[in-house]
């Protein structure tokens, strides 16, 4: 039998980043049935059934069996409850490695995402030493575009995936060296 993946967790101030467990598919599957949280998160913009959330907690799974790394659930450390997904995702129709985050709804607003991505961010450029990260994120989506921009990320392009358009927001290794070498 294959060993196990052992997919690393990061702790943060407030989350936890850490591989999806079975337990999560409830409240997973409750999140993406948030048609406001997926509005945001997806191309369709339309809800999932439960199956669907399963299997996209599979492919998120497989992801890091098949790339080496990938997405996280995110949990809240104070409740150990399942908040969202954060992580990077390299996609054969993408240019970079992307960075991804979504959480559910009563947890927007409070500086998790920004917590979260940060983490991911670091994780993508000391340990997998990726020279640059993406975030597509659809034009409406001025939360996200904020957090972009607060995370130091510039808008390179705009691009049209399934006649949605999104920015392609990037952010380099320069980037992240002259804001860790201060």
């Amino acid at each position: 039998m294959p060993e196990p993946l052992i997919i690393p967790a990061i702790e943060t101030d407030r989350l936890l980043l850490r591989q999806f467990q079975k337990n999560d598919l409830d409240p997973f599957a409750e999140m993406v049935a948030n048609i406001d949280v997926m509005r945001q998160a997806t191309y369709d913009g339309k809800p999932m059934s439960k199956t669907q959330a399963w299997n996209w907690l599979c492919m998120m799974l497989g992801h890091w069996h098949m790339r080496g790394f990938g997405i996280w659930g995110v949990e809240e450390k104070i409740s150990g409850d399942l908040i969202g997904r954060i992580g990077l995702q390299f996609l054969d129709w993408f240019d970079n490695v992307e960075m991804v985050w979504m959480l559910k709804q009563s947890a927007w607003g409070q500086g998790y995402a920004t917590e979260g991505v940060r983490a991911a961010i670091s994780y993508g450029m000391e340990t997998l030493a990726l020279p640059r990260l993406s975030a597509v994120i659809r034009v409406e989506n001025k939360p996200s575009i904020r957090l972009a921009q607060r995370l130091g990320m510039h808008c390179e392009r705009e691009v049209e995936r399934q006649e949605i358009k999104f920015y392609d927001y990037i952010y380099t290794i320069e980037q992240y060296q002259e804001k860790t070498n201060r």
